[in-house]
């Protein structure tokens, strides 16, 4: 990315979708902007009309080069930025779908065993971790890190040892090889292709899926921008940061009311906002939860607003049963309803997933595709921790190689054989 880039202005408005999704796309890719809401402001209106030929048409983006994109795709956006988008290669030894700890950390294993790596990630290199405000319990920091600063760290370390990685490209499909579709009748050296958005296909030996999962989302006004700023997903990891002061949680169901419980250990005063009328959690939580003098539970209440500068401020509550709204200032909202996988490319696909959409996988971690694999939040029966996501990444990455090993033709075998007795010695 290049340097120029840090001072972009994002002009738009908060009912705007696609100035949302340039939000969006700008937040995910870590890329500083500054966002001007042009619904109440004249001289803000009046410089989109000049860019504009006097039409006011949002978003208008402008960059410190003087460049304008005007209601521009998530594509346009990234090859504005210098974002790699297409790989240099057709064909890899691996093709890591996901950019995350999992994928990243299987990366650098891969690349460190000579095994030619490509990571394709949609979003920003990092994944949830990257947006959590800081990781305290990741161990050998002793004083914690920035969720930012440490996906930082992956993709240099990456980097370094040769992983070519593409940012902004979602995956459509994958699948095994056969006479219709790889260019090389399916035999080595590919076994397996991904197929993207933007119409390439590439092929490799073996495929890691790795894509994460995903927070349910409020989809309230201003959400997006105070993610890692005040909103969070995770109370493990962000609820020390609240010490001494009051905090609010949504959601109704165990895992909600569970985070709650653990939440008081820090905070001044916990508020569990409940949609409806009564929580769905268990009994033996619900009494707890009422044993607790710093938890408070409020039902029939929903966030509607998120607002600050740079960091949250304050949130507008709506009760929804007498459709009062009150402006309340609480120092962190922690977010609990619900989790899904990243895995809709793959629904009707070959891979098999459980119910709930998550890949069911062996114990070597492959998927039922032979040389498909998968590691991370997205796998089913994954604990949703970043040290435990690291350390599946590594573990795949040896399974890949041994998978790799077993179907190597006979220059590939020569050079596993060289490889081990090396390692050996």
């Amino acid at each position: 990315m290049s340097s120029e880039n840090k001072d972009l202005v994002l002009y738009g408005a908060n009912w705007c979708p696609d100035c949302k999704r340039s939000k969006k796309f700008l937040n995910e890719q870590r890329i500083p902007y500054q966002y001007i809401d042009i619904q109440n402001d004249e001289a803000a209106q009046k410089t989109v009309q000049d860019y504009n030929n006097g039409k006011q048409i949002i978003p208008t983006i402008v960059f410190p080069n003087g460049k304008v994109l005007v209601e521009p795709s998530n594509a346009e956006l990234a090859k504005a930025l210098d974002l790699k988008t297409i790989a240099s290669r057709k064909f890899y030894d691996l093709i890591v779908v996901g950019g995350g700890p999992a994928g990243l950390t299987a990366a650098i294993y891969a690349a460190r065993e000579g095994i030619e790596t490509l990571v394709i990630e949609k979003s920003g290199l990092g994944g949830q971790a990257a947006i959590t405000e800081r990781l305290d319990n990741y161990p050998g920091f002793a004083e914690g890190i920035t969720g930012a600063e440490f996906a930082e760290q992956l993709s240099k370390q990456a980097r370094r040892f040769g992983v070519e990685l593409l940012a902004a490209q979602d995956v459509t499909s994958v699948g095994a090889c056969d006479d219709m579709v790889c260019g090389n009748n399916g035999q080595p050296p590919a076994q397996t292709w991904v197929r993207t958005e933007s119409g390439q296909q590439y092929e490799a030996k073996a495929v890691l899926i790795a894509t994460g999962s995903s927070y349910r989302r409020l989809n309230a006004d201003g959400e997006e921008d105070f993610i890692g700023a005040g909103v969070h997903f995770c109370a493990t990891c962000d609820g020390p940061f609240y010490k001494g002061k009051p905090v609010y949680v949504v959601g109704g169901g165990n895992s909600a009311a569970e985070e709650s419980i653990f939440l008081t250990r820090f905070a001044s005063q916990v508020t569990l906002l409940v949609r409806r009328n009564a929580l769905t959690a268990s009994k033996v939580i619900k009494d707890k939860i009422g044993s607790l003098k710093n938890l408070d539970v409020r039902y029939n209440t929903e966030i509607k607003t998120f607002e600050g500068k740079h960091k949250l401020k304050a949130v507008k509550v709506l009760n929804n049963k007498t459709g009062e709204t009150t402006e309340e200032n609480p120092a962190a909202v922690f977010v609990f309803v619900g989790l899904d996988p990243n895995t809709g490319f793959l629904k009707g696909g070959p891979v098999k997933l459980d119910e709930y959409g998550f890949i069911v996988t062996s114990r070597t971690l492959e998927t039922n595709l032979p040389g498909v694999f998968a590691a991370g939040d997205v796998r089913q029966g994954s604990t949703k921790q970043v040290a435990s996501a690291v350390g599946e990444g590594a573990t795949v990455a040896l399974m890949v190689r041994e998978y790799l090993k077993e179907n190597a033709d006979l220059e590939d075998k020569a050079r596993f054989i060289e490889e081990d007795t090396a390692l050996v010695g």
